[in-house]
Formats: C-alpha cells, sequence, structure tokens
C-alpha cells in the first residue's frame, strides 16, 4: 500500500441473486472484522437463477447453483459462499467446506395479507405455495384440508406473488432467508418439527474453498461454529447414506444437548400418506486434552474440513447420520425414497 504493509486481495464468488449477496456480504463482514488486513473483492452469476419456471426438483443438475461457482473456484477466486443446502454431500475432488454458519433453520409460513391473524389450521380450504417436495409431503399428511402448489422465483418474486395475487393464502419459505433479507416482520408463524422438520442444511451457509489452499482454509475456519458444524456433519451424513437429494422428500431436526448430539430424521411420500421417522443421539463430549488437539486438517467429512473442531466429535457426527440412514432403511425407506423419484420424474 506504499507504506510497506502487505494487503492481500481475497476474491469471493457469488450468485447475482439479493439473497446471494447478502450472505456472501455477511460472510465478507466478517472476514473483514477478523482480518482488516485482507482485502475482499466479490464476483459472479448463476445457471439457477435465470430458470425460474420450473421446479427445482425437475431441473436435474444436482449441483446446478454450485457448478459455475466452482468452476470460478478453481480459475480465479479464492472462496465462494453458498447455501448449504444447495451444495451435494460429495464435493469435486480438490474443493471442501471451510466453513458453516448457520442462523434459524426452520420453515416459515407467510401468509396472504387478508389471512392475517390465521394459523395453518384456521385457514380455509386454499392452496399453499411451495417449491419444496419435503415441506408439501409433510404439510399434507397434518393439514389435510389444504392444496399444495408449486411457487418458484426469488424471495422477492415469490412474496409479490403472494401479495399482488389471491393465488395462494400463504407461502412457505425458510426463516433464514426472510431475517437475511430484513423481511422478519413477514413471518407469519415458524413451523415446529411436529408439523415440519426442516432440509438438510437448511439455514446454514457454507464456504467453499480449494482444499489444497491451507491459507484460506485456516482463514476461514475461525467462522465454524462447533455446534453448527457437528449437526450440519450428522445432518449430510444422514441424506448421503439414503442417497436422498432435493428430488425426494427428506427431513430432519437436530439439536446439541449437554455434549449430546440429536439427530431426527424422516423419509416421506410425494402425498405424505406414507412416512418413517425415527431418532437417535450421540454423545460429543471432549475426550482427554490430547485428543482435543488431534485435528486431521486433511480429512472431509461428507464435504466438511472442521480444523478446529474436535476430530473425535465429528467422526460422532457422521456415524450418527450413518446410523439413522441405515435404520430408516430397514425400515423401508428406499422403497419410499425410490417411488417418490419415479414419481416426480
Amino acid at each position: 500500500d506504499g507504506n510497506g504493509k502487505v494487503s492481500r486481495v481475497i476474491r469471493i464468488g457469488t450468485r447475482k441473486s439479493q439473497l446471494a449477496r447478502i450472505q456472501t456480504d455477511s460472510v465478507a463482514d466478517k472476514l473483514k472484522e477478523l482480518y482488516p488486513d485482507v482485502h475482499l473483492e466479490i464476483a459472479m452469476s448463476t445457471t439457477g437463477d435465470v430458470i425460474l419456471d420450473r421446479a427445482l426438483s425437475k431441473i436435474g443438475e444436482k449441483s446446478l447453483f454450485t457448478k459455475e461457482l466452482e468452476n470460478a473456484l478453481e480459475r480465479n477466486v479464492d472462496l465462494v459462499v453458498h447455501s448449504l443446502k444447495d451444495l451435494p454431500t460429495s464435493l469435486p475432488a480438490g474443493f471442501t467446506i471451510g466453513a458453516v454458519l448457520r442462523e434459524n433453520p426452520h420453515d416459515a409460513v407467510v401468509l396472504h395479507p387478508s389471512n392475517t391473524g390465521k394459523t395453518l389450521d384456521t385457514l380455509p380450504e386454499k392452496v399453499i405455495g411451495t417449491s419444496s417436495l419435503r415441506r408439501a409431503a409433510q404439510l399434507k399428511k397434518r393439514f389435510p384440508h389444504l392444496e399444495f402448489k408449486d411457487i418458484r422465483g426469488n424471495l422477492n418474486t415469490r412474496l409479490k406473488k403472494l401479495d399482488e395475487k389471491d393465488d395462494f393464502a400463504a407461502i412457505i419459505l425458510a426463516a433464514a432467508g426472510l431475517k437475511r433479507m430484513g423481511w422478519e416482520n413477514r413471518i407469519s408463524l415458524i413451523l415446529e418439527p411436529e408439523d415440519c422438520m426442516y432440509a438438510v442444511g437448511q439455514g446454514a451457509l457454507a464456504v467453499e474453498v480449494r482444499a489444497r489452499d491451507a491459507d484460506i482454509l485456516e482463514m476461514v475456519s475461525v467462522l465454524h461454529d462447533p455446534d453448527t458444524v457437528l449437526r450440519c456433519i450428522a445432518e449430510r451424513a444422514f441424506l448421503k447414506q439414503l442417497e436422498g437429494g432435493c428430488s425426494v422428500p427428506v427431513a430432519v431436526h437436530t439439536k446439541v444437548k449437554d455434549s449430546q448430539l440429536y439427530l431426527t430424521g424422516a423419509v416421506y411420500s410425494l402425498d405424505g400418506s406414507q412416512s418413517i421417522k425415527e431418532t437417535m443421539q450421540t454423545s460429543i463430549a471432549p475426550g482427554d486434552e490430547q485428543s482435543l488437539e488431534r485435528v486431521d486438517e486433511q480429512v472431509q467429512r461428507v464435504g466438511v474440513t472442521a480444523i478446529k473442531v474436535p476430530a473425535e466429535a465429528q467422526d460422532a457426527a457422521e456415524r450418527l447420520g450413518v446410523k439413522l440412514a441405515d435404520l430408516l432403511l430397514s425400515k423401508g425407506a428406499k422403497e419410499i425414497l425410490t417411488v417418490a423419484r419415479q414419481l416426480n420424474d
């Protein structure tokens, strides 16, 4: 900078949408706070933002939102910020998730202005908009008097469709997205896990980096929240073992309490008439001091590298996800998911 001070330039890739940009800026702001000498630049756009007339589950490109960003990561950016739920459970060779940050993972109901004060129970027999098979499958079973129809577009577009027409009595969106956009006041109610469990990784941001960039990995690793990392590893391991994706209804709920990690997972038929749901738990209590220091920086677990989180706790979280998926598979989950996938296709 002319004063003999070296300032490194770090380039961050993002999608063009307003929400993606806000999410990226939030990560950039945290990094600027922690590393005032680092200069950050932001760039990007992807296909997913322009394909708005088809259901996400029908587009067919599993990593639709991530492919272009990973191409950029290979060529000319140092890190990219994604919604974790958009990232497949196995990343391409050479990439890793270096940090996971999470807000409220639950789903939120946004009511049409004419329905203010109502709940899903008290709504008349009307249409609810959602782009998620997972939400529709759970809510059809819980609220059989309601009809669920697909609604696409970014958050701005969906809210506009709700407000300016009478097609939908309410729409269901992720609470975290609404909060990040500054639209918390639009949340009519938060859906509890008893009514609707959330998607794997919902509400979480993933900072993807090149696995070999040790200095960038070290830099972003301070953003990790240990409990969040362990919850997301368990969720992603569960989904991976089930071989699920956004084309089938798979839902989870996780919590950490008294050094125990609890994972509830479920699979549903598209109409919600069939479901299998179970809960398991594991200890994530730290061992002796030596084990706390034994963190292998090269090991990825379902695409996540968490160099500041004890390896044993990460292993326990991953095993929990696999064991719960195996339990569901033994109870017939594969058949339910196969039929759901065929019907959706």
